[in-house]
Formats: C-alpha cells, sequence, structure tokens
C-alpha cells in the first residue's frame, strides 16, 4: 500500500478535550513537604495497635523514597522532636493564654488541665507521644523530652495557684505548699489519664467524668 500524500489533519476540538496532555508534578513550596512528612507520621500514630513506625513504612505512605525522607529530616528522632515542639508549643501557648483571662486560681488549673485531655483525646497520635508509647525503642533523649513536659505542666499548675488572693481568702497558713500539692496530683491525673486512653486503644475518653474529678482535687484550692 502507498503511504497517502494528504496532509496530517489537525485534532478536533473534541479529540484535543478528551485527550488533555498529563499536567506536570506540582513541587511542593519550602517546608510543605517537612509539615506532610509530619503530618503522616501523627496519622500513622493513630492506629491503635501501636506499632513502631518506621522510615520505610512512612515513606510508603508518602509514596516518596526513604532518602527523600532525609533530606528534610536527619533522622527518625529528628521527627519526634519536631511532634514534640508542636505539642509544647500548642500546650504552653494555651497555658499563657488562660493565665492571662482566668483570675481563679482553681478556675485556671481547671482550664489548663481540661485543655490539656482535650489536646490528647482530639490527637491520639499526639497523646502516644505524650505518654511515651510512641517513643518506645527511640533515642532516650526523646522520653526525657516528654519526662520534661510533664514537670513544666506542672510547674505552670503550681505557679498558676500559689500566692492566688483566693487561697489566702480560704485560709491556708502554707499556700505555696498547697499549691505544690495540688499540682503534683493535678499533673499525675493528666499523664494517668491519657496513659488509659492510649492504653484502652483510644476507646476510654480521658475527659471522662473530669468535671466531678477537678471538683474533688480542687477542692481546697
Amino acid at each position: 500500500m502507498r503511504p497517502s500524500n494528504d496532509p496530517p489533519t489537525e485534532p478536533s476540538t473534541e479529540e484535543a478535550v478528551q485527550a488533555p496532555a498529563a499536567p506536570a508534578r506540582k513541587r511542593p513550596k519550602p517546608g510543605e513537604r517537612r509539615l506532610q512528612i509530619l503530618q503522616a507520621l501523627a496519622a500513622m500514630l493513630e492506629q491503635p495497635a501501636g506499632e513502631r513506625v518506621t522510615t520505610a513504612a512512612l515513606a510508603a505512605r508518602l509514596d516518596v523514597s526513604e532518602a527523600a525522607l532525609y533530606r528534610h529530616f536527619a533522622s527518625k528522632a529528628q521527627m519526634f522532636e519536631a511532634l514534640i515542639e508542636f505539642i509544647e508549643g500548642s500546650v504552653f501557648g494555651l497555658v499563657t493564654q488562660i493565665g492571662e483571662r482566668e483570675t481563679d486560681a482553681a478556675a485556671r488549673a481547671a482550664q489548663v488541665v481540661t485543655m490539656v485531655l482535650q489536646f490528647g483525646e482530639r490527637n491520639p497520635g499526639m497523646a502516644r507521644v505524650m505518654v511515651g508509647d510512641a517513643l518506645v525503642g527511640e533515642n532516650e533523649r526523646l522520653q526525657q523530652r516528654m519526662t520534661q513536659f510533664f514537670d513544666k505542666l506542672e510547674a505552670a499548675l503550681r505557679q498558676n495557684l500559689r500566692g492566688d488572693a483566693a487561697a489566702a481568702a480560704g485560709g491556708s497558713l502554707t499556700p505555696d505548699a498547697d499549691a505544690q500539692l495540688t499540682a503534683s496530683i493535678l499533673a499525675a491525673y493528666v499523664a494517668g489519664r491519657l496513659q488509659r486512653f492510649v492504653r484502652s486503644g483510644f476507646r476510654r475518653a480521658p475527659t471522662d467524668q473530669l468535671e466531678p474529678a477537678l471538683q474533688r482535687m480542687l477542692s481546697n484550692a
């Protein structure tokens, strides 16, 4: 068969619409990929089975190579450190806001406890980090950071309770000692409730019966 000498025809408008060119893959903006990695890590930590997250699994979830992860984070420990920094910034930023707007000592402490427990309840993956469950087998300094987190939370509660006019009006002869004891009890309560939440596979909400518990713990505040 002889080849046709007819000039090639232009594709019709309909054909052009039906067969568009493949769009170029959009490159993430600076910092966007880093955020995507942290979001994926937090989402993987929300699995109730509580399996240890590997960089291979994280890379597969994001459909990238492990090498791509290490272009944004030097190690998996650094990824967890970024999550811890997010937790610290979120929680203690709100602690400051509560202290600025609330004048009553007991109300301040109650709001701080409620806020931390609600944060963990709404962010199960972060709750696993907070209680150290997600950090088992990771770098020891990560566990130390979370221990320091609860120490700092206790100090914030103590500061909100100490030397308050309400404590003085209540007739306490040792307001500082009372504030220290109450803050210790509240911080332990927060840690315990978050631990129970994680160990129950996120079924037992940390805010269950919170109001009566707070009334009992703050009855002398």
